[in-house]
């Protein structure tokens, strides 16, 4: 028999967000960031303002994060859409993606400067 894995679901990760979509806003995830997970923590480019997974290595933005991806993308070849959560909610910290070189403390303090806190 076949194992099966599971792979993190849409908003799986959220413990709270504010009503009427205010924790949500639509973004443009940059092109050459590959496949999405739910829960990757993304930081925006500040000269393009589009966003990409966040990284301790980065010089460009995004070394901060500032948001988390709420349903899967594909940004391999080219821009992409996504949703994110960008503000005034709780996630659950287990289930959030982070890049392999993001720090996850300096990842978090990011994501709390935004609103969103990590529990």
């Amino acid at each position: 028999m076949d194992n099966k894995t599971d792979t993190p679901r849409a908003l799986g990760f959220v413990l709270s967000e504010a009503e009427h979509g205010r924790s949500r806003d639509a973004v443009t995830i940059a092109a050459g960031a590959g496949l999405l997970q739910p829960g990757t923590v993304l930081g925006k480019i500040t000269a393009s303002g589009k966003f990409t997974p966040a990284t301790d290595a980065a010089a460009d933005g995004s070394e901060t994060a500032a948001a988390v991806l709420a349903y899967a993308v594909d940004a391999t070849g080219a821009d992409a859409p996504g949703v994110v959560i960008a503000r005034a909610a709780q996630v659950k910290k287990p289930e959030l993606v982070y890049d392999a070189g993001a720090t996850e403390a300096d990842m978090d303090a990011g994501l709390v400067g935004a609103g969103i806190i990590p529990r």
